[in-house]
């Protein structure tokens, strides 16, 4: 039988991470350095990454470019990591790439990681379907991240920066901002107008550019409109930080020499599968944002504050995340808050996260999975969030049983 590469390489990334740049560097190398026949704009940051990849995406796209897309995690299918002209790819020619890779990182005696492989099988995947940019966001943090191994950077974009994964990236901002600078190496940054004071400090003293000049902010039906340096644009993605990542992409794609309407055709064409998601089915509204860390719930609170009726809060996340900092920014706006445990290996303990919530809120419930929090949830607006890994799980839900 013909083995699954995309199952052997889901199961191989429960052996976890390992940071550091020469097993990924030493895998390009082996396979041609795919990395310098692209033409690479390289995304760090908390929060955003995924949005502003997206906004690149189709600015690139609109502008007449052919793309590759490398993100993660993925949302609805493993493949949209590894999208191409914004679609999903050929997955002949993606399991091709990943069996070559993998095939070759197993001769390894420091074996690389599953995503320092599909790091490098995306941007041999990009090569052979002949697109001239990739996108590529960083897994975590940034100076030692697989993705930052890549050379031939055109620009290098930094988003907003939060405390995050304190054990490996450091208990300051300066210390964070420290590693996502680690991916500006001989190219123009750019960097979110999103900081905190510390954080433009560090980035201030580096001379980067940031994207300031956001201005009237306007929601308007499927979206919201928002100026940036003269120019009106419209995007179908709500929260005011929405704004502020689709700036950045517009001046990270001005300076790689992409500018004129097709900024504002991009821009109004994207879509963000799990950012803020909202679909109304029998009578109640449900919002899907894998939003997971304290700073990226501002969007998700901006809708809860505003929202008439019922709520419930349907939560998970992982165990490296600030459990107890969300508890405390989202717990007090729910009717009832109900937990369950994330699919990943990675998962928080339902005693951990019960422990933070019930600080907040009396009426907390246990649940088994996705599917069993959903079906618990009784307010007319139930909001699932916490983290990536049950979005695609909560979608499906939704559609089978709404």
């Amino acid at each position: 039988m013909e083995r699954d590469i995309i199952d052997i390489i889901s199961r191989y990334e429960v052996r976890g991470s390992k940071y550091g740049l020469e097993r990924t560097r030493a895998l390009l190398d082996a396979f041609g350095s795919p990395d310098e026949k692209l033409k690479i704009i390289h995304i760090a940051g908390s929060n955003g990454k995924g949005s502003i990849a997206e906004y690149v995406t189709r600015i690139l796209l609109a502008a007449g470019k052919t793309v590759g897309t490398f993100t993660s995690p993925a949302v609805c299918c493993y493949a949209e990591k590894f999208a191409v002209n914004g679609d999903l790819p050929d997955l002949r020619r993606l399991r091709q790439c990943l069996s070559e890779v993998y095939d070759r990182a197993m001769t390894f005696y420091d074996r690389p990681t599953a995503f320092e492989i599909e790091t490098v099988a995306a941007l041999c995947l990009f090569v052979k379907c002949g697109v001239e940019y990739a996108v590529v966001e960083c897994g975590l943090g940034g100076r030692y991240d697989a993705t930052n191994a890549i050379s031939r950077k055109q620009v290098a974009v930094i988003s907003s920066v939060s405390k995050e994964h304190t054990a490996l990236l450091g208990n300051t901002i300066t210390e964070i901002c420290r590693h996502k600078a680690g991916i500006i190496k001989d190219c123009p940054a750019v960097v979110s107008a999103l900081q905190s004071e510390e954080g433009r400090a560090y980035f201030s003293s580096l001379g980067v550019m940031f994207a300031d000049g956001v201005e009237d902010i306007r929601p308007a039906e499927g979206g919201q409109y928002f100026t940036f340096r003269g120019n009106r644009y419209f995007i179908p993605l709500l929260g005011t930080a929405q704004c502020y990542n689709a700036a950045l992409a517009v001046l990270a794609c001005k300076v790689i020499g992409v500018e004129g309407e097709c900024v504002a055709r991009g821009l109004a064409s994207a879509h963000i599968f799990g950012r803020m998601e909202i679909i109304r089915r029998g009578g109640r509204t449900f919002v899907l944002d894998g939003a997971h860390n304290p700073a990226a719930f501002s969007p998700l609170v901006e809708y809860a504050s505003a929202a008439a009726g019922s709520k419930s809060l349907v939560f998970s996340c992982l165990s490296d995340k600030d459990v107890g900092e969300a508890a405390k920014i989202l717990g007090g706006l729910f009717d009832e808050v109900i937990i369950f445990p994330s699919p990943s290996y990675r998962k928080m303990s339902l005693d951990a996260i019960y422990a933070a919530f019930s600080k907040y809120n009396d009426n907390i419930i246990r649940a088994d999975d996705t599917a069993d929090a959903l079906a618990s949830a009784g307010c007319e607006t139930v909001v699932l969030c916490g983290t990536f890994t049950v979005i695609s799980e909560g979608r499906k839900w939704i559609d089978r049983e709404q």
